[in-house]
C-alpha cells in the first residue's frame, strides 16, 4: 500500500503565529523580517512529517509520498526528509493539497500539521483555505480543509486514516470522517494565537505511533464521498469576491457574500472549488 501525506503547517507543534508559517517578507531595508521563526517552524514541520513516514513504514506501507500542502507549497526541507520518500512541492497543482491521491496504489491519506476550520474558537491559526473564505458547507454541513480534501480523495477511493495537529482540528476531522481516523493532538488551543504544546520530541513519538496504527488498520477504512448533486455553499468576507466567483460556470449568487453550486462528485467539486477560489482572489483595493 502507498501512503500519501498531505503536509500542512499551522497545526505543527510550537506554531501559534502567522510569523511561524509565512515565508520571509522583505522590508524597505531588504532584510528578512521573520526568517528565524519561519525556518524553525519549517524544521519542526519536516520532523513531524518524518515521524509520520517512519510510522507508516513500520505499519506496513510499501511507499510514502509527501505532498507539501501549505501556502506556496515549498516549505518542507527536502534534504531533511526521510530518504525513502518521494515528495511533491510547488503551487497550482491540479489536486491541490491532495496531489498524488490519483497515483496507482495509493491506499490511504494522512493529514499532518492540520488546523481547525475558519471561525473555530480557541484554535490556533484556524482558517479555511484562505483568510477571506469564512465558511464552506457541504449539504449544509460546515467543514474545513479536512473535509474539502477528504471529498476529493474519496472520489479516487482513498480514505483519510490519520490526522495530527491541534486538538480542535483533530476533533473536527474525526467528527466528520469517523473513528477510522487516528488522531494525534500535538497542542491544545488557548486562543487563535496561543496554545499549550507537547514537547516536540514527545509530539513526534505520538505521531510515529499513531501513523503505524493507522496503516495497520487502513484496510478497514472507507473513503468519504460526496453524494451526487451535493450542494456546496461558500461564504466570503466581502461581496466583491462573490461578484467574481459568480462568473464561474454553474455557480450562482445566493446571498450578499455567498455563492453555491451542485457538485456531481468529489472530482467535480474540487475543480469548481479551485476555480471559484481563483476567481475570488482579487485585490480589494483599486
Amino acid at each position: 500500500m502507498k501512503v500519501l501525506i498531505s503536509a500542512d503547517m499551522e497545526g505543527t507543534c510550537g506554531v501559534v503565529s502567522w510569523v511561524h508559517v509565512m515565508p520571509p517578507e522583505y522590508g524597505d531595508g531588504g532584510e528578512p523580517t521573520n526568517q528565524t521563526e519561519y525556518e524553525r517552524a519549517r524544521a519542526r514541520m519536516t520532523a513531524e512529517v518524518n515521524a509520520a513516514v517512519e510510522g507508516a513504514y513500520a505499519g506496513g506501507a510499501d511507499e510514502v509520498i509527501v505532498n507539501d500542502s501549505h501556502d506556496g507549497m515549498r516549505n518542507l526541507l527536502p534534504d531533511e526528509l526521510d530518504r525513502r520518500v518521494r515528495f511533491v512541492s510547488g503551487n497550482d497543482k491540479p489536486l491541490g493539497m491532495v496531489q498524488g491521491v490519483d497515483l496507482d496504489g495509493v491506499g490511504c491519506l494522512f493529514y499532518t500539521g492540520y488546523h481547525a476550520k475558519a471561525g473555530t474558537p480557541a484554535a490556533p491559526l484556524a482558517h479555511t483555505w484562505s483568510g477571506w473564505l469564512n465558511d464552506v458547507r457541504l449539504d449544509g454541513v460546515s467543514t474545513g480543509e479536512f473535509g474539502i480534501n477528504a471529498a476529493v480523495a474519496g472520489a479516487y477511493g482513498v480514505p483519510v486514516v490519520f490526522v495530527c495537529g491541534d486538538d480542535k482540528a483533530v476533533a473536527q476531522t474525526q467528527g466528520m470522517l469517523g473513528a477510522q481516523v487516528v488522531g494525534v493532538a500535538v497542542k491544545e488551543g488557548i486562543s487563535t494565537f496561543a496554545a499549550l504544546h507537547l514537547h516536540p520530541a514527545r509530539a513526534r513519538e505520538l505521531i510515529r505511533d499513531g501513523a503505524e496504527r493507522a496503516v495497520r488498520d487502513a484496510s478497514a477504512a472507507t473513503p468519504w464521498t460526496l453524494p451526487a448533486g451535493c450542494r456546496v455553499e461558500l461564504d466570503f468576507d466581502h461581496q466583491a469576491r462573490a461578484d467574481q466567483a459568480a462568473f464561474v460556470p454553474g455557480v450562482e449568487r445566493v446571498g450578499e457574500r455567498t455563492i453555491a453550486w451542485e457538485a456531481a462528485d468529489g472530482k467535480a467539486f474540487g475543480r469548481t472549488f479551485r476555480a471559484v477560489m481563483k476567481a475570488a482572489s482579487i485585490r480589494m483595493s483599486p
